[in-house]
């Protein structure tokens, strides 16, 4: 869904925005940077004074006999020595020297956004604790576990809270040189998860004690637990925990299964620990209980530079290890299949994920009973309660659980766009991944792009918005497979036995005329209706019929010339169904053209349909958006819930549509359509084509 307009800037020196003048270029801030480190002066700080302005602007405490000092334009960087107490010097690693961080008005949509990390400063307090335990996760195979942690501070508040960091040192010394300011301040990353220090103890202002359990899945790296003060707009850290590790850090995890670029072949995409430098990825599968064969994988990361902006580029990046997708070709329809994901380190050793299973999809036009689940905008939600504000995403455990005990009835699943809602915070596609991979790791995954995923200014989508956090579309493309022709360019299509799905990018331009409304077109032409007889059009952003409360008055559109442009594809190749997300909650229309309703019936359609049934599937977990006060005439039903579509094709005649409810996974809306193979193009027996080109 749309983000708010930001009132936040990026600053970059050498940009327009950044006052050269006064700080100098970055280059002179790094080389300025740079003799303070090589001085190996680990208690100095580096402090920005505003020489115009006459104020300090940076630093963690007063100043202090400064030895040294560098000109850099108008700023000035001091030296100086930083006197603390034993605990203080014993935790100097968590000390911070060089970061770069935006204003947080940026990004508040995202929780972890409301942490104004720039603020942070060190009050360590040597009568204040925080413990974790058990230390080491993970010894009996499992990649998620749960810790508890005990803590306690002499001046409690109820705005203390505690962050949950990894890696575990969080120092400094680990920040990227591009982060890199006159005036740093504490921390140089936000952390993955925060709870509130009073979440379990009412109590807890009173006797200054605590406990928390979190849970937390295996990212490739160790963890701590910081204790602060001042809540999220001040933080003042006063505790560091020991650290937490996972026993195998880099082990192949959380497969995300999709269809390959034909039928009868599937791909396994997961992420590990493992470069290719250091051992050979690959997917060993075959037949249920039959030969097992083994298929190479390729293997893809990214670093800062790959991404546009900030938070991605900042406080919200993490190592996102390396993601590996392997080709599963030749597949037999509708066999079972075994797999588990390998790597081979050089030494010889076998590292082995368990064992999963899938079923291999059906050939284009095969009878069976075919079941797709589709729905948008779900995004994460923490099983512990963290991270939780105004009800950000309170419906995507629900979601996730419903299909996870209805995965035996259900055979692939489309998720249209706004996945994950990290807005540049990279850890959560790991918890996201670790979320779904009951589902992902058994049936196909297909994802569609939203503006969360690739929304930023000067990157190539659409709109200009920065609702991405700066990933402008790296994160999706790389921790997920599609079979587009172009990785940049998310539009593609996909065939399901009886079903042809056509899935559009709406974050890049689809008017007629351009690349993505040629290859739509070309997509509804194609198929061949009497093998394929249901054609679903899917997209992220509503490009047809919401009543959605931002989605304007009847007869107008909320995406420039969305329907405009694509009615009349929809209209010449008879497409069934049109299913988007963007628009949090459920929404069913007539069949329509032209913003009339083409039959009267409202959920038994029979023979021809002479328009496209439109549906607002966005419900998938994110905040819900509420209806306008208008009741347009072609609205059939509306649900302001959260909830998913499934469509049950049980043979080419009859396909069965239904809504059901996240919270029960009960059916609240349902129709069927019925009809012979004439009736899809409106012709004749003796006339009928079988491609609906010539319609």
């Amino acid at each position: 869904m749309e983000a708010e307009e930001e009132s936040g800037s990026e600053e970059k020196y050498g940009s327009k925005t950044a006052n050269k003048q006064r700080c100098g270029t970055r280059e002179q801030h790094q080389a300025a940077n740079k003799r303070i480190t090589q001085q190996h002066l680990r208690n100095t700080l580096a402090i920005g004074v505003d020489k115009k302005n006459g104020i300090e602007i940076g630093g963690v405490g007063p100043m202090n006999n400064p030895k040294e000092a560098w000109q850099v334009g108008d700023c000035i960087h001091y030296n100086h020595k930083v006197v603390a107490m034993k605990t203080f010097v014993m935790l100097l690693p968590i000390l911070w020297v060089l970061v770069a961080l935006q204003g947080v008005t940026s990004h508040e949509d995202h929780p972890l956004a409301r942490i104004a990390v720039h603020n942070a400063i060190a009050a360590l307090d040597a009568h204040a604790y925080i413990k974790a335990s058990p230390s080491v996760l993970g010894s009996n195979g499992l990649n998620q576990e749960w810790i508890t942690l005990e803590y306690g501070t002499g001046n409690p508040s109820n705005d203390d809270w505690v962050g949950v960091f990894s890696p575990a040192n969080f120092s400094a010394a680990t920040c990227d040189p591009e982060n890199n300011m006159v005036t740093p301040p504490l921390l140089c990353t936000a952390p993955i998860k925060y709870q509130f220090a009073n979440r379990s103890n009412p109590n807890y202002k009173r006797t200054g004690k605590g406990s928390l359990k979190l849970q937390l899945i295996n990212q490739r790296s160790d963890f701590s637990f910081a204790l602060f003060s001042g809540g999220l707009r001040n933080p003042k850290l006063v505790a560091v925990s020991n650290t937490v590790a996972f026993a195998h850090p880099n082990a192949p995890l959380y497969p995300r299964l999709a269809q390959g670029k034909t039928w009868n072949e599937m791909t396994v995409t997961w992420t590990s620990g493992y470069d290719i430098n250091e051992a050979e990825p690959f997917v060993e599968w075959g037949p249920q209980g039959g030969q097992q064969t083994r298929s190479p994988a390729g293997t893809l990361t990214f670093d800062r530079s790959s991404l546009c902006g900030a938070p991605a580029r900042t406080v919200g990046w993490r190592d996102p290890g390396f993601i590996h997708t392997s080709f599963l070709k030749e597949l037999w329809p509708n066999l079972a299949y075994t797999y588990k994901l390998g790597h081979k380190l050089f030494n010889g050793t076998y590292i082995w994920s368990q064992m999963y299973k899938f079923k291999a999809s059906p050939y284009p036009g095969q009878s069976s009973l075919q079941r797709v689940v589709i729905f948008g905008d779900m995004g994460k939600e923490e099983a512990d309660g963290s991270n939780v504000y105004n009800q950000y995403q309170p419906g995507s455990l629900n979601t996730t659980k419903q299909i996870i005990e209805d995965l035996k009835n259900i055979d692939i699943v489309f998720h249209i766009g706004d996945i994950v809602y990290a807005n540049g915070y990279l850890s959560q596609w790991d918890q996201f991944t670790s979320q779904v991979e009951p589902i992902t790791s058994r049936v196909p995954y297909m994802i569609a792009s939203g503006n969360h995923e690739r929304d930023w200014p000067d990157s190539g989508s659409f709109y200009g918005k920065k609702d991405s956090g700066g990933e402008c579309g790296v994160l999706a493309q790389t921790m997920f497979y599609f079979p587009a022709e172009n990785r940049d360019k998310f539009w593609y299509s996909t065939d399901y036995g009886m079903f042809r799905f056509c899935i559009a990018d709406t974050e890049h331009d689809w008017r007629e005329g351009t690349e993505q409304y040629k290859f739509l077109e070309h997509c509804f032409a194609s198929v061949d209706r009497q093998k394929q007889p249901w054609l679903i059009f899917l997209a992220h952003r509503v490009l047809g019929y919401s009543s959605g409360d931002f989605y304007a008055d009847e007869g107008s559109f909320g995406e420039p010339m969305g329907r405009e442009s694509l009615q009349k594809l929809w209209q010449k190749y008879k497409v069934d169904i049109a299913i988007y997300g963007h628009v949090h909650n459920y929404e069913r229309t007539c069949p329509i053209y032209q913003n009339i309703c083409t039959m009267t019936e409202k959920n038994s359609y029979k023979g021809t349909l002479n328009g496209t049934i439109h549906v607002v599937a966005g419900g998938g977990g994110a905040g819900l958006v509420k209806f306008t006060s208008l009741q347009t005439k072609w609205s059939i039903f509306k649900d302001y819930d959260y909830g998913f579509v499934k469509m049950t094709a049980f043979d080419h005649s009859n396909l069965l549509f239904e809504y059901k409810k996240s919270s029960d996974g009960k059916m609240y809306d349902s129709f069927n359509i019925s009809r012979d193979y004439r009736d899809i193009l409106a012709c004749t027996v003796d006339s009928c084509p079988s491609m609906t080109l010539a319609s």
